[in-house]
């Protein structure tokens, strides 16, 4: 494709900026088309992506199986609500379960909303399995965390962008630091805690990831003190971390497992909550729901998404590459010291820390030097750079994209 004027790309930014709210600010690249590990902008410049939108594309975009399946699911029915049954969401529900090994799961659109019902799922079996009093339930946090940005999640996050301006929040949270089993041993202590909610590895904090056995230990003390863990794998399950769930890597079963993202391949919301009879079974009907969760275009595509990811070993594939790209920028680090403190992730969520420059140059300069060189990244936190290209990424186009990364450091 040919590069021709930068005019569209200037009118699609003008565009966003009179008429749409200005609640994000995204890297300056419009873009028009993707296909697999690549994106295209409007002017035909193509690009790897190294965000994946925020980890929902692992099986990279426009999946043919995946599209192929929306295309005709579309063509057929859409949505019924579920006033009614429809012929998909049983045969998903069944194919989820089986996938994960849980006995029931809640269908719902967003991640932010899969959340929300976890809560709610934690807090009913808390009243009426574990017998906490009414309106005592309290759910342990973490600091850093990132669950969404409702009203509800926001009550107990420790982002300021997050809570300002917000209030008032809703109480029954205790928010204690990640990564620190003491804490969490203290909290357990009070009766009334029904679920302990975390990221087996902190996507949006930087990439943050815990001491070996830090999820087991949690796992076994909730147990101890009859308490559920809820396990948000919005980001990083479904192959991302090297294993279809980060959870595996300790052999942690989570009470509610709370999935999204790449659960449709980024190709329309779907997000999902799985849990035990005994849980599930606490919400009765008209108690929560969605005119949309389940609908039957999203359940045909939810199983094609998650088919794909099997039958293209993508978490082995996500294993593999993460050692190898973690390798080189090890080997970057160690050569330019002075500009990359830090390397972390697991599979192929991954993050380095940059050190700002003399001249103040910081990680979305780097970002939007990477852009210039043909990769799409995004900085998180100001000074942290996540690398989470789609898991169909070959070794010899992830050599490509660190050759790039490393040139772009170089001319820093």
């Amino acid at each position: 494709m040919q590069h021709t004027t930068s005019t569209s790309s200037q009118d699609a930014i003008a565009l966003e900026d009179k008429y749409g709210a200005h609640n994000y600010h995204p890297l300056p690249v419009v873009l028009a088309r993707g296909e697999g590990v690549f994106l295209w902008d409007v002017e035909g410049k193509q690009y790897y992506d190294f965000l994946s939108a925020y980890s929902a594309v692992n099986q990279g975009h426009c999946h043919p199986k995946i599209i192929n399946t929306l295309v005709e699911q579309a063509g057929r029915l859409t949505l019924t609500s579920r006033a009614f049954y429809n012929n998909k969401l049983g045969e998903c529900e069944k194919y989820i379960c089986d996938y994960f090994g849980y006995d029931k799961v809640l269908l719902m659109n967003s991640g932010a909303e899969a959340v929300e019902t976890a809560i709610k799922l934690a807090r009913k079996w808390g009243y009426e399995q574990k017998g906490i009093p009414r309106h005592e339930a309290e759910i342990i946090v973490v600091e850093q965390n990132f669950h969404g940005r409702t009203t509800g999640i926001i009550s107990f996050s420790t982002d300021p962008d997050s809570t300002r301006g917000f209030g008032p929040y809703m109480p029954g949270y205790k928010v204690i630091p990640y990564n620190n089993l003491e804490a969490l041993e203290e909290a357990l202590q009070n009766p009334h805690v029904c679920g302990f909610l975390v990221e087996p590895i902190q996507g949006e904090a930087g990439v943050v990831v815990p001491d070996a056995g830090y999820l087991a230990a949690a796992k076994a003390l909730c147990q101890k003190h009859h308490v559920l863990l809820l396990a948000d794998e919005i980001q990083t399950g479904l192959g991302r971390t090297g294993q279809l769930l980060a959870s595996c890597y300790e052999g942690v079963h989570p009470d509610i497992l709370i999935l999204g993202k790449a659960l449709s391949g980024g190709v329309l919301p779907v997000s999902a909550v799985l849990a035990a009879d005994e849980i599930m079974l606490c919400i009765k009907p008209g108690e929560h729901g969605s005119t949309f969760g389940g609908n039957p275009l999203a359940c045909a595509v939810a199983v094609a998404a998650l088919e794909v990811i099997r039958e293209e070993h993508l978490s082995e594939n996500a294993r593999m590459l993460g050692e190898v790209f973690r390798h080189r920028m090890e080997t970057l680090r160690t050569t330019y010291p002075q500009l990359i403190t830090l390397v972390r992730g697991k599979g192929l969520l991954n993050a380095i820390v940059i050190n700002p420059t003399p001249d103040g140059r910081t990680a979305w300069d780097v970002c939007v030097a990477l852009k210039e060189n043909g990769l799409l990244a995004k900085p998180t936190h100001g000074d942290i750079i996540r690398f989470a290209p789609p898991l169909v990424i070959t070794e010899e186009q992830l050599h490509a994209c660190c050759d790039i990364i490393a040139q772009t450091i170089a001319e820093f």
